[in-house]
């Protein structure tokens, strides 16, 4: 069971997202619902799981905000400087 509110986020996830992701948050949502013993999904159950589990674009949006941060940032300034050294 779910209600109407949370359908309809889930809608808008899938319209947003792909209905793969929505699918997922779907099972998820059920398995956090049952855990706080609740008969129907609500909103809030979307919301920890979206808030859990995140999607290909803000995957993305991730890895570009926080490039610099990463290993394989400094393997590619190391190699410039390799590069820069043979020169």
């Amino acid at each position: 069971e779910m209600s109407e509110d949370a359908l309809t986020l889930l809608t808008k996830i899938g319209v947003e997202t792909s209905l793969r992701y929505a699918i997922q948050m779907i099972i998820a949502s059920a398995l956090v619902c049952a855990k706080r013993k609740g008969v129907e999904v609500e909103v809030e159950d979307i919301k920890k799981v979206y808030s859990l589990f995140v999607d290909v674009k803000r995957s993305t949006q991730f890895l570009v905000e926080y490039q610099n941060e990463f290993l394989f940032s400094e393997m590619q300034d190391n190699d410039a400087d390799m590069t820069d050294a043979r020169t």
